[in-house]
């Protein structure tokens, strides 16, 4: 805590020209608290950021509306700092625009935190979210707008694409974790929770949650940024959405969907259809080469726990699935946990994504699936079911009475009751066995030192620690 001053009779106008005992470096972005001995530290941020500023862990910010931050100017947060999305302003949110950098670097016992302002009756879409823009690579030509911008004045158009550097930097995120999100501007116009969009590899990204998002948990455009111990809990829509040409490597991934998020009133609804993985390459007029447009999404994810609903919570007639790969994705899915998932384990859809997987450059192996639909919904009309061989890619489909609650040591058997989750094996479960081990030939040039195989399948070491507690959390509201 910086020293207080005290300044009797002294208005509110002179307080922020002489300074003030929190806030931040150089923060005079807002109404600031002058007393931050007997209350808590406070402060506004209602416009963008243009230059370097530092947000402190002793004081609450509030987000008042989209703030930008700026090409060439650094946001660094302190371990334990929380930020608020103000319920009342359409969106509140956090812009990392290209050039810019977020340094937000928590720890266990001190994460950051971004969630709803409200103290209770939280509800996914209560704020916007945290969106990261970088300058790398996409397959689309022209610059896409992101989601959930560019629909009012107070809303201006946030453009991404264009960039030709995928060693790009924006920043560092660490124990960082984002709550409530998802903010609705428009009719299926919906903030993420985490949006990455054309990130370079130069950013680095770990021990990361989302909880209760409106839309994606986290989503990919392009780029080539890598991330680690990602944690996703309850979506309204995807736990990782993945495309346009994205080909960085995610290791230690858990996506848990049990009910879907009820929404703030007037913020529009959840997708209801929630995906474990969904990867796009590309879809639409602006893709540079239609469904086969280049780079081709190519991601590595290794170590992923991706679990399912069950039966009778989504739509089973357009959601459920623990894995949609579609619209010509390439990538490799390695020593993963697919369970619960209604609808189907794997869902290969379109010519183009088969293609990728029979010339070996969408690649599934070691994968566990357990109380799931088929393993793989094959697309109308075809048999892409084929394509893929089983027992070649080891991936390994379990029957009878085996449940996904007796894999791990605490996940509730009746879907909406978890309190607290224990993705740690429990004893004898097959996935404690079964990985790839060390990668080897094009798997482990994918992989470079980024990525290591290992014995075991899912997001849990069964011989390592439990890297995923203290810091996250599963409040409801």
């Amino acid at each position: 805590m910086k020293p207080v001053f005290s300044f009797p009779r002294v208005s509110v106008l002179a307080l922020i020209l002489a300074g003030s005992a929190c806030g931040g470096s150089g923060d005079l972005i807002g109404p600031i608290q002058p007393d931050c001995v007997t209350q808590a530290c406070a402060a506004v941020i209602s416009s963008d950021i243009t230059t370097n500023r530092t947000l402190d862990s002793d004081t609450t910010y509030t987000l008042s509306g989209f703030i930008h931050v700026a090409n060439g100017a650094t946001l660094t947060i302190e371990a334990g700092t929380k930020i608020v999305g103000k319920f009342d302003v359409p969106g509140s949110s956090l812009f990392i625009l290209p050039g810019a950098r977020i340094n937000a670097v928590g720890t266990a016992a001190k994460p950051i935190v971004f969630t709803s302002e409200k103290s209770s009756g939280r509800q996914a879409g209560d704020w916007g979210g945290l969106i990261i823009i970088g300058n790398g690579v996409i397959n689309k030509t022209g610059t896409p707008i992101i989601e959930g911008t560019g629909n009012s004045s107070a809303n201006p158009q946030v453009t991404y694409g264009g960039g030709t550097n995928n060693a790009d930097n924006s920043g560092t995120l660490s124990y960082v974790r984002v709550e409530f999100a998802g903010y609705a501007t428009a009719a299926d116009q919906e903030l993420n929770s985490f949006t990455f969009a054309a990130v370079g590899s130069g950013t680095q990204m770990s021990f990361l949650q989302s909880l209760y998002g409106l839309d994606d948990a986290f989503e990919w455009f392009g780029g080539a940024a890598d991330a680690r111990n990602l944690v996703s809990y309850e979506s309204g829509d995807d736990h990782f959405d993945i495309s346009e040409g994205f080909i960085g490597r995610l290791q230690f991934i858990i996506a848990f969907q049990s009910i879907v998020p009820t929404a703030r009133p007037a913020a529009g609804g959840a997708s209801g259809d929630p995906q474990g993985i969904e990867n796009d390459n590309c879809d639409g007029a602006a893709c540079s080469a239609g469904r086969n447009s280049l780079p081709r999404n190519d991601p590595l994810v290794a170590n992923f726990t991706l679990v399912g609903t069950g039966t009778g919570v989504v739509d089973a007639t357009s959601g459920g699935i623990g894995m949609m790969l579609r619209r010509g994705t390439a990538g490799s899915y390695v020593n993963g946990i697919v369970a619960r998932w209604p609808r189907a384990a794997i869902s290969l859809r379109d010519a183009e994504t088969v293609a990728q997987a029979t010339a070996g450059t969408l690649v599934l192996k070691n994968i566990y699936v357990v109380q799931t639909g088929p393993t793989f919904q094959a697309q109308s009309g075809s048999t892409v079911q084929g394509s893929v061989d089983l027992a070649a890619n080891n991936i390994e489909v379990t029957g009878g009475t085996t449940t996904a609650a007796s894999v791990f040591t605490a996940l509730p058997a009746t879907p909406g009751t978890a309190a607290d989750l224990d993705w740690s094996m429990a004893a004898g479960a097959a996935p404690r066995t079964g990985g790839t081990g060390a990668f080897t030939g094009a798997l482990a040039t994918k992989a470079g030192a980024s990525v290591s195989g290992t014995s075991y399948r899912g997001a849990a070491d069964p011989a390592g620690a439990k890297w995923w507690a203290g810091w996250t959390n599963y409040a409801r509201n």
